[in-house]
């Protein structure tokens, strides 16, 4: 079982209005619910965990973990309101604007962390809750506490305009990427975190341990770095509507490849090899191919994708 801890959110979505004029229409978000989302239409059973408001807004992220069949028993309920994300789309591509303060999700403290149930063998973290405080040094902690005998992965999703201390934030990011089993990161993630250096900054990581570093770039593919050398894998064709969720859906199909390979574990993902690795790939990015043909963060359910490798195996 694999727990999924991080942000979880609205995202208002631009639209046309019947009446002529633009607005904007909720839809439930947030990085980490939308891998945990994309993980349960996979009939993986996930669970997550993060602080969700009891307000409208907070009412509609339960009901869609609810219906896609994600665990929740572990996140707290509070008086506090949902973090909205406003999402201007550019030929596709997304921008966000984001209200925060004193949200449900920015105000977890180490107070509110749970002692985890044995089944839980796996761990993803990332998305906004690493920046902001009390909620990024919540999850750091978490994540220290457990990564000695719980496999981790982490994708950081960097939204630059959501920093505000730099400096702390890239300290959190090099001490939880540089103790996770398998880190993902977009090109844009990478041109943030070391402009002009991004090979060197994937090198660096699989250096300190880091078994895979996964890097996705849009329609040309996905690559995994190891120690060994690396793997690379392109998506299948697929009209874009918009990107809104495509990299949470990745990691969604990625996490389904290790569980179905038997690998998804503290001990599995060292013996994770790269026939394995590109059969994860191929998944991660089948399943992000699937997200991107529909309007916002809507990844498919496991029927409408092909029979996956390891089950013809």
């Amino acid at each position: 079982m694999i727990l999924c801890c991080g942000d979880a959110l609205i995202d208002m979505i631009p639209a046309d209005l019947p009446g002529g004029g633009k607005g904007f229409v909720p839809h439930v978000g947030g990085a980490v619910f939308n891998t945990s989302i994309a993980l349960g239409r996979l009939e993986m059973k996930p669970s997550f965990f993060h602080a969700i408001s009891t307000d409208l807004f907070g009412e509609m992220l339960a009901r869609e973990l609810h219906a896609s069949h994600v665990d929740f028993s572990l996140a707290p309920r509070v008086e506090r309101p949902t973090t909205l994300a406003f999402v201007m789309l550019t030929d596709g591509q997304a921008r966000y604007v984001f209200y925060d303060e004193a949200s449900a999700g920015r105000m977890l403290s180490e107070q509110d962390l749970p002692t985890l149930p044995q089944e839980i063998d796996a761990l993803f973290f990332g998305g906004i809750s690493l920046v902001a405080e009390p909620c990024g040094s919540t999850f750091e902690a978490l994540m220290m506490r457990e990564r000695a005998r719980r496999f981790v992965m982490v994708d950081p999703n960097i939204r630059p305009a959501f920093i505000r201390d730099e400096t702390a934030y890239r300290a959190r990011l090099s001490r939880m990427l540089g103790a996770a089993d398998i880190v993902k990161l977009s090109e844009e993630d990478l041109e943030w975190l070391a402009p002009g250096h991004e090979d060197e900054a994937v090198a660096g990581l699989v250096a300190q341990g880091v078994h895979a570093v996964l890097v996705t770039r849009g329609e040309d593919g996905a690559t995994a770095v190891t120690e060994g050398g690396s793997v690379s894998v392109k998506p299948p064709r697929t009209r874009v509507v918009d990107t809104v969720g495509a990299g949470d859906a990745f990691n969604a199909g990625f996490i389904e490849g290790l569980a179905g390979l038997g690998l998804l574990s503290k001990d599995g993902i060292r013996r994770a090899g790269p026939d394995a690795l590109e059969r994860c790939l191929a998944r991660a990015v089948e399943v992000a191919a699937a997200t991107v043909a529909r309007q916002g963060a809507n990844p498919p359910r496991l029927t409408e994708l092909s029979p996956p490798s390891w089950r013809a195996a």
